[in-house]
């Protein structure tokens, strides 16, 4: 599989849908956005799991305050709410049924059980885990700068793929590939959920599911 880029320069992301990691796929360099400012509305800071009731949303809670004009490593988490219990809670709830959720968990359940105090940084040390469970050896680096505008051979993807229009996703590249949901016969099929919906069902398949899901 490839491109005319040989690199795509995204924002980190929290646990984020399928479509951004079937990029890690298609493309030999990820550059990830480490000198932008922070923006609200976006998956930066929140993740969709699929649930009896349909999509189901989970926002990390930050420090009040002009997150806007701050700096993305700066955005600081507010530790005085018990996300990480609710997430974890949320989680397992929603997966602990799924083939592949024990497989997985313990490993995940790290992140939830570590103070974090910056967003950036936990969600960077997630992506590891991310990247393990999908097997993927894809180049990831961060920015050494902020770019207006990127080299001809590497593609802009910055604030593509948005909690508004994730499940109608605006990009030639990537057509959803159905696979086996736990909540399918009451929901129907939940497109591009977060990561963590492929993982739990399908688990060591989820890479295949990925470049399935890549429309060349």
């Amino acid at each position: 599989m490839t491109t005319k880029h040989t690199g795509i320069l995204m924002e980190l992301q929290y646990l984020a849908p399928i479509q951004y990691y079937s990029k890690f796929i298609l493309y030999p360099t990820i550059w990830i956005e480490q000198w932008e400012h922070y923006r609200k509305g976006s998956f930066r800071n929140r993740f969709h799991v699929g649930t009896a009731q349909g999509p189901l949303a989970l926002s990390i809670p930050l420090l009040k305050g002009k997150n806007e004009q701050m700096p993305i490593t700066e955005v600081q988490i507010a530790n005085r709410v018990p996300w990480q219990k609710i997430h974890w809670r949320s989680i397992r709830t929603a997966y602990g049924k799924a083939p592949f959720f024990e497989f997985y968990a313990a490993e995940l359940i790290k992140f939830y059980q570590k103070r974090y105090d910056f967003l950036f940084s936990f969600s960077w040390q997630l992506q590891t885990f991310v990247l393990e469970a999908l097997g993927l050896t894809t180049k990831v680096q961060k920015t050494e700068e902020y770019y207006e505008q990127l080299p001809d051979q590497q593609l802009d993807f910055r604030n593509k793929i948005r909690p508004k229009t994730y499940n109608v996703p605006q990009d030639p590249l990537f057509q959803p590939y159905p696979y086996t949901q736990l909540f399918e016969e009451k929901q129907g099929f939940l497109v591009n959920l977060s990561i963590l919906d492929l993982v739990f069902c399908t688990g060591p398949e989820a890479r295949n599911y990925l470049e399935r899901s890549i429309a060349l």
